[in-house]
């Protein structure tokens, strides 16, 4: 008989999941994007299905807000949110080119294309990492699972340890809020905690 979904349930599954994971993976992250904004360089964010959502939530966030409490331009690009390069890609060469394809006709040396996928292994994305890395940008895998094979590909990466999708995709929308927040100097207050 299975156990039915409780929010309880949920909320402690994510606090189990946040304590077992490396706080300082994602904190060098935070960094290696925080060093990039500063050197005026192009962060690009690709991923498939939610972590597509995840990749535009990203640049929404990132070029929105930061300029607004910055002043500085953040060259943000989501490799997800152009449908006529994605489907004139796929169509004519193959859907694992959408996103390799754009960076060849987008990235320069010193850029940094940050793949987000829960599994770690979608063609698209190892693809994108294997271009970037080969041609002077660096890489930064944001995965869940065990990392799959993105993990190992990218420079430097940060794992949600945990085999349940929607853990994965929420931890990694988090990874996104954090970098916003430390690049615009907001601090995190908690209600009540103060």
């Amino acid at each position: 008989m299975s156990h039915p979904f409780t929010v309880t349930d949920y909320f402690r599954a994510h606090a189990h999941v946040a304590a077992s994971m490396d706080h300082v993976q994602f904190q060098a992250g935070i960094e290696l994007i925080r060093s990039k904004f500063d050197a005026g360089k192009k962060i690009f964010t690709c991923g498939n299905g939610g972590s597509a959502s995840t990749a535009s939530h990203y640049i929404t966030d990132w070029n929105k807000m930061i300029n607004l409490a910055t002043g500085r331009k953040f060259r943000g690009i989501s490799l997800c949110d152009n449908i006529g390069a994605i489907t004139a890609f796929a169509n004519d060469l193959s859907y694992d080119e959408v996103f390799a394809g754009q960076l060849r006709a987008a990235m320069d040396e010193g850029d940094l294309v940050i793949a987000i996928s829960g599994s770690g292994n979608s063609p698209n994305v190892l693809k994108a990492v294997e271009y970037a890395n080969a041609n002077g940008a660096d890489t930064l895998a944001v995965v869940g699972y065990d990392g799959g094979k993105l993990l190992p590909l990218a420079k430097q990466h940060i794992l949600v340890p945990s085999f349940d999708m929607q853990m994965c995709e929420d931890i990694h929308l988090m990874f996104g809020h954090m970098v916003m927040k430390t690049l615009c100097g907001n601090d995190i207050r908690i209600t009540g905690l103060e």
